[in-house]
């Protein structure tokens, strides 16, 4: 992705499958999955906000672990 730093996002994302306890293996593919398919979500749009891209990344998330996609979603906020 050329709006943002896939290899940040993409450790972002391993450091909160680790602390889910998901499998590395599991977690590679399910990342991997959610990186390409939200960047094909983007391929007809010339701005893409923050918002867009982590309401795409939770989506795809979702898809393969509800946990994931709330820990990603609500990284950085406090509850």
């Amino acid at each position: 992705m050329e709006y943002l730093d896939e290899q940040s996002l993409i450790h972002d994302l391993k450091v909160d499958a680790r602390a889910l306890g998901i499998p590395s293996g599991a977690a590679e593919i399910f990342i991997t999955r959610t990186v390409k398919d939200a960047q094909k979500s983007f391929k007809s749009k010339q701005i893409i906000t923050e918002q867009d891209l982590k309401r795409a990344i939770v989506k795809e998330l979702k898809k393969y672990n509800h946990d994931f996609a709330y820990v990603y979603e609500n990284r950085d906020k406090i509850i």
